[in-house]
């Protein structure tokens, strides 16, 4: 049988594109999937590329179609899918073989798989842009030991997407450090997709627009600082038609979104860390609420219907001005939450790198990362809010976004990751907030003591303990 450089293992929709992209880069590649069929039609689709291509139908003959030392890429579901997987081709392998989990894994997963592993090589990858990403390049974040990475990153880079001749694909560090980028990724993710959400919402119920001209409004503002993935697919997706009935897409859509739990390991991981992401843990909030329809149709008839016109209290500028100061609170978040992780775990996760990996290939690509990057390559400690550049696009931005959240509220429009970012701000340029009445009330009813001004030491008491 022919020798493949590398394998792939689940032929799903980014495993077969994954795949596809590898063969494309002039990669043998071995393939299997637990139902033949999908097997033979992947081959058989493949065109060109199918040369490269070696199906097989066991994973006996998908091991030994590859060359040593092996490397199989899983595409499998996150979680049991994955150990079951481990197990059945270990015994088949020999013990510098590499596994590479690509899937969506909780990192924690991705620590215990690597400890398990010992000394047998292993890697968790987390694989961003979704199916077109994986066909034609996407960002990768790898995690788990460096000569593992090492041994296939001619592989990774070369299928990677593209920046200014700089693959979006690097090592971040041992274990399930790639993993956990990809989680705060998609935190991200969630918080930029709920404050675009929220906009369109003030553009639709607050002021009055059809979806076309939502639509014109987005590509606007895409060709502008806001320019990013997201932001030029609203466009795309506020002026589509439904292919059945030829009304506009938006207005047939359900509204409750769905969600693969990444953002939500993203908003509980962050609480383990002591590193506050509010405007993350408020989009996945909002998934949750949208759920909920029955709920909210009885609160409509029961308070009547929130939304109410703006008439004239809001303008296109101070949304595209709140989106941008929305934006640069909910990076600052992530990257502090990726900064307090490294921190806690022993990864020297590299903040800059990770800027320069997402600039191309993933969902939350977008102009501002290069910015970013030069940002943390200058000042890696410091909050994005604090850098110079992201300083002065804050205090020329953040009264819209003041304004926007305000208004908001006045007229019944809900923007909670808009107003979770504010508040984020707001706490983080006062020097003396309002926690001194909590530890004065933890004090009252625990005695657990507090911290003064004034004096060394953090064991004191108010005249309640006598």
């Amino acid at each position: 049988m022919t020798t493949s450089e590398i394998g792939l293992l689940g032929l799903g929709t980014m495993g077969a594109a994954l795949a596809l992209n590898i063969a494309d880069h002039g990669f043998d590649i071995a393939v299997y999937n637990r139902t033949t069929a999908v097997t033979r039609d992947f081959k058989r689709d493949a065109g060109d590329l199918s040369d490269r291509i070696t199906p097989t139908e066991s994973l006996q003959d998908f091991v030994a179609a590859i060359a040593k030392p092996r490397a199989i890429i899983l595409m499998v579901p996150a979680g049991d899918p994955v150990d079951q997987q481990i197990a059945a081709l270990r015994p088949l392998l020999d013990d510098d073989d590499l596994i590479i989990d690509a899937g969506n894994a909780n990192f924690h997963d991705t620590n215990r798989r690597a400890r398990e592993a010992g000394d047998k090589p292993f890697l968790g990858i987390g694989v961003s842009g979704g199916e077109e990403g994986a066909r034609f390049g996407p960002s990768i974040m790898g995690g788990g030991k460096k000569a593992s990475w090492d041994r296939v990153a001619h592989i990774l880079t070369a299928i990677a997407a593209d920046h200014e001749g700089t693959p979006c694909a690097t090592w971040m560090g041992e274990e399930g450090a790639g993993h956990f980028v990809k989680a705060v990724h998609n935190g991200i993710e969630y918080a930029d997709m709920q404050m675009i959400a929220e906009v369109y919402g003030i553009l639709r119920d607050g002021m009055g627009l059809d979806n076309a001209a939502i639509a014109a409004v987005f590509d606007r503002w895409n060709a502008g600082p806001l320019k990013s993935y997201l932001i030029e697919i609203s466009a795309r997706v506020a002026e589509a038609k439904d292919t059945d009935t030829g009304r506009p897409l938006l207005d047939i859509i359900t509204d409750a979104a769905g969600q693969k739990g990444t953002g939500r390991w993203t908003a509980i991981e962050a609480q383990h860390l002591g590193a506050p992401v509010p405007a993350i843990e408020a989009a996945v909030a909002a998934r949750n609420l949208s759920a909920a329809r029955n709920l909210r149709k009885i609160g409509e008839e029961m308070y009547g219907a929130a939304p109410q016109p703006l008439d004239g209290a809001l303008s296109e500028d101070q949304l595209e001005q709140a989106l941008i100061a929305g934006k640069i609170i909910c990076y600052a978040q992530g990257f502090q939450m990726i900064s307090a992780a490294s921190t806690q775990f022993g990864w020297k996760l590299p903040l800059p790198d990770i800027a320069r990996v997402w600039r191309e290939g993933c969902i939350i690509r977008s102009v501002m990362l290069d910015d970013m990057a030069t940002a943390l390559t200058q000042t890696p400690d410091e909050n994005l809010m604090f850098a110079a550049k992201f300083a002065d696009d804050l205090k020329a931005n953040h009264t819209a976004l003041r304004q926007v959240v305000a208004q908001a509220a006045l007229h019944g429009l809900a923007v909670p990751a808009l107003s979770s970012g504010l508040a984020y701000f707001d706490t983080m340029r006062t020097a003396r907030g309002t926690a001194n009445m909590l530890q004065g009330q933890r004090d009252y009813f625990g005695r657990h003591g507090f911290e003064r001004l004034d004096r060394d030491g953090k064991d004191y008491h108010g005249p309640w303990a006598d």
